[in-house]
């Protein structure tokens, strides 16, 4: 009897050291988590070093801090790399960029909102003033904050005729910055700039073609992906350091304003968008998302 206790005895330490090896694997087999999907995806042809570089931040592609803190990491990646060209579009099918993310703006503490536009400034001013080529490919709409982007690059490609585009801002009771207000004045004129941006009016894709708001209208985003291929491809042959001096004196006045005004610049958002009436009018806004 006392050999058959010690038997079982010793089956028994046998049995919880096997189940110790199995917890243990069943730990060490479990997959890490997945990291996540990042916010900007970028892809470079190795032949013709050019970028396609990708918004990526379901649904609608809306401008966080994050987002653009990834954007601009990427622009000053291809910057060291001596990149060829950039061209910039969305993974959504619908929507290019719905414009700043107004969550970022709404009852936001001071801190958070001033790190949100000094991030869009240094973002804005990294593409505006960009070395290389750069096109937007815009595969669907580009309202406000995504109308920017569009407009900071050098050529314009959007996928017709359902898609829209302008900013937008006054409809929400904000002002476009004195930055945004350049960059469409460079592209549309005076006149153009003060009609589309006072009524804050939206152009469909054939209206933006016409006013000259966008450079070519396609029909998917493939042929948008190569007419952007097509413009950069001309600057094979042109030194870099004599387009990046000449793109940058077309440019001077919008680079300028942000060099010498950036501090200026965010107090003037800050002393804004904090006013009660700005944060009813983004509130109400929000809710009326929530219910469609």
């Amino acid at each position: 009897m006392a050999v058959v206790f010690r038997t079982c005895k010793s089956l028994s330490k046998n049995a919880i050291f096997t189940r110790g090896i199995s917890s243990s694997l069943r730990l060490h087999s479990q997959k890490p988590p997945t990291p996540p999907e990042p916010l900007v995806n970028v892809d470079v042809d190795d032949k013709s070093g050019v970028a396609v570089v990708t918004l990526n931040r379901p649904p609608v592609n809306s401008l966080n801090t994050p987002l653009l803190s990834e954007l601009k990491n990427i622009i000053k990646g291809l910057e060291d790399n001596k990149s060829r060209g950039m061209i910039l579009t969305s993974s959504s099918e619908t929507v290019f960029s719905a414009g700043l993310d107004l969550m970022e703006m709404y009852n936001a503490p001071k801190d958070k909102l001033s790190a949100f536009w000094t991030t869009l400034q240094s973002t804005w001013l990294a593409l505006y003033r960009s070395s290389f080529p750069t096109v937007a490919a815009i595969n669907g709409h580009a309202p406000a904050g995504g109308c920017l982007l569009s407009l900071s690059c050098e050529y314009r490609v959007m996928v017709g005729p359902k898609f829209s585009i302008g900013l937008n801002e006054t409809q929400l009771g904000i002002v476009a910055p004195p930055w945004f207000v350049i960059c469409m004045r460079d592209v549309l004129g005076h006149r153009q700039t003060e009609m589309a941006l006072t009524s804050g009016r939206m152009f469909s894709a054939p209206e933006a073609l016409k006013l000259g708001l966008i450079d070519a209208m396609v029909t998917n985003k493939a042929e948008a992906i190569t007419e952007a291929q097509k413009f950069i491809a001309q600057f094979a042959k042109i030194p870099p350091l004599a387009r990046k001096l000449t793109k940058e004196s077309v440019r001077q006045e919008g680079i300028k304003y942000m060099e010498d005004n950036m501090i200026d610049d965010l107090q003037m958002f800050m002393d804004l968008v904090t006013q009660e009436k700005i944060q009813k009018g983004i509130g109400l806004y929000l809710a009326s998302l929530k219910k469609k």
